[in-house]
């Protein structure tokens, strides 16, 4: 994927919506083959929002997370906001009123979510890792701390601070009985539950009870089939410090705590293109794409990472491959040559549980801490991405 394509590329330009690890990788690709090309996203930098939960915790880590688009895309960026997609004369809308001509699109639209394991807003370099600066001093300030979600961001987040301050008081609330994903084989999502339990961080996932079984088995401890929800969230403050918050779940239970730190209700980002797109939407958002990532019925459009219905964990890694596939397609395509298909295949998924500590498997295959530490823990992969990009971090 290195060599500069011997098409006639005089009428083509590629538009990407999107700067993160999928777009941002396809960006890449496409710059290496001597491709004309746009990026788009609403901030001037990309965001390796694998290592922003540590970047919440750890002073001077955010600016390991943010790498200058224009320093390795220079004219090939675009910082703007994409209002909508006109698919009859083939352009990209901004926000102000540019249009962005395209002979193919690639949409790596993302995910949105709360702050700080998602950050989607208009923003500058300087002011996206002062943010993470801001909480960092939050997380600081107080005793006792709330983390929301028991998803892949809400354990690493609670396991985070209990790494960086082992002194505080985390309790992470979640609206299930098990904890990450639920593509994660049983013993990974049991082994996170015990790594948490180590730290020292409350889990508050659903009322139990015991059983009598027949003798000779001992009483078993046996969950409900639902966890707890915090009830009161849209009415507390997060992500900031205060003397007294009191977290409410809709089991009754209540919980005194100084920060609330949310890490639920991801969500695929369909803003940019929805209207156009209507007739090809999943339930939750994602655009349909055919075995090649080509949206249904478009032969120039793609859709690659969270923003594309194909049944596999959103992950950066993900998102990546399908990046490959693409670039791949559109060349193919030029070249009237035959297509590339995607096929997912067995799952791979670290879970960093703080800089010491983690589990996950590799194509379906248990691995433990030291593996995830070795892979993932220590770095974030950060080091990636600044390669990638070609420039050397701070």
């Amino acid at each position: 994927m290195g060599s500069q394509v011997s098409v006639d590329v005089g009428s083509m330009h590629v538009v990407i919506v999107g700067g993160g690890f999928g777009g941002m990788a396809a960006a890449s690709q496409l710059q290496a083959m001597n491709v004309p090309f746009t990026l788009v996203d609403m901030k001037d930098s990309f965001h390796h929002n694998v290592a922003a939960l540590r970047a919440s915790v750890e002073s001077g880590f955010a600016k390991k997370t943010f790498i200058s688009y224009s320093v390795t895309f220079k004219d090939n960026f675009r910082q703007g906001v994409v209002v909508g997609i006109d698919l009859k004369n083939q352009t990209v809308q901004l926000q102000g009123g540019e249009a962005l001509p395209f002979s193919h699109l690639i949409l790596a639209t993302g995910s949105t979510g709360p702050f700080p394991g998602k950050f989607n807003q208009v923003s500058s370099q300087q002011a996206a890792i002062q943010a993470y600066e801001d909480i960092v001093r939050q997380v600081q300030s107080s005793q006792v701390i709330v983390v929301v979600g028991g998803g892949s961001a809400g354990v690493e987040m609670a396991a985070e601070i209990k790494t960086e301050y082992p002194e505080k008081e985390v309790t992470l609330i979640h609206s299930q009985v098990a904890l990450a994903d639920k593509e994660l084989l049983p013993c990974v999502r049991q082994e996170v539950k015990e790594i948490l339990l180590r730290k020292g961080v409350q889990l508050l996932l659903s009322r139990c009870h015991f059983v009598s079984l027949p003798a000779p088995l001992p009483g078993l401890l046996r969950f409900g089939s639902t966890g707890e929800r915090v009830s009161n969230l849209e009415e507390l403050p997060v992500n900031e410090y205060r003397e007294y918050i009191k977290v409410q779940t809709d089991k009754g239970t209540e919980v005194a705590t100084n920060l609330v730190i949310p890490c639920n209700g991801i969500k695929v980002n369909s803003s940019a293109y929805c209207s156009a797109f209507e007739s090809r939407l999943a339930s939750n958002g994602a655009l349909q794409v055919n075995e090649y990532l080509q949206v249904e019925g478009y032969s120039n459009v793609y859709a690659i990472g969270d923003c594309a219905d194909v049944k596999e964990p959103k992950m950066a890694y993900h998102a990546g491959l399908h990046a490959n596939i693409v670039t791949t397609n559109i060349i193919n395509s030029m070249k009237q040559r035959p297509l590339k298909a995607y096929k997912p295949g067995a799952l791979t998924f670290l879970l960093s549980m703080g800089r010491n500590d983690g589990v996950g498997q590799i194509s379906g295959f248990y691995v433990g801490w030291l593996m995830v530490q070795l892979l993932k823990s220590r770095d974030l992969f950060v080091s990636t991405s600044w390669k990638t990009m070609k420039q050397s971090p701070p």
